[in-house]
């Protein structure tokens, strides 16, 4: 199995405390998902985020076509970070670390994504061809409405 790397630094104009609030809260990912991926949560208990939460997904990354996709926040450290796994969805492999560090003028926050496909061969070409690319896509879009957040303030 392939496992495939994805890495983004953003600096957030916000305290660490702000940036925790936003981003520990699993309803605030729909703020910062593309439209496109008909991003909806269907099961979530509504709590801030914490190990062993399970989170329940409907996506349509491509084509229209909607994928059911559960996640597991596995850990959390307050302030500092959390990791979330797939459990069931579209790839064989899903970990997502989200890092927080305060700055001297606001948070670093880095992502880094590993994942695999299914399917071997075919899922290696399946990602050259459209997953590297729509990541990259997700991940500029997050970073586009960040900034519009956050680092539009006047």
């Amino acid at each position: 199995m392939k496992v495939y790397k994805k890495e983004s630094v953003q600096h957030i104009n916000a305290t660490l405390d702000e940036c925790w609030a936003f981003f520990s809260s699993p309803e605030n990912l729909q703020k910062i998902t593309p439209k496109s991926m008909g991003f909806e949560i269907t099961d979530f208990d509504g709590q801030s985020m914490y190990a062993g939460q399970i989170i329940q997904y409907k996506i349509s990354p491509l084509l229209g076509l909607k994928l059911n996709w559960v996640t597991e926040i596995t850990q959390v450290k307050d302030r500092a970070y959390f990791i979330d796994e797939q459990r069931f969805g579209p790839y064989s492999f899903w970990h997502h670390k989200h890092f927080f560090e305060a700055t001297l003028n606001g948070v670093k926050m880095t992502d880094v994504v590993h994942y695999a496909l299914p399917f071997g061969f075919l899922g290696r070409i399946v990602n050259a061809l459209i997953v590297k690319n729509k990541l990259s896509e997700i991940f500029d879009y997050r970073f586009q409405k960040v900034n519009e957040l956050f680092n539009s303030k006047s």
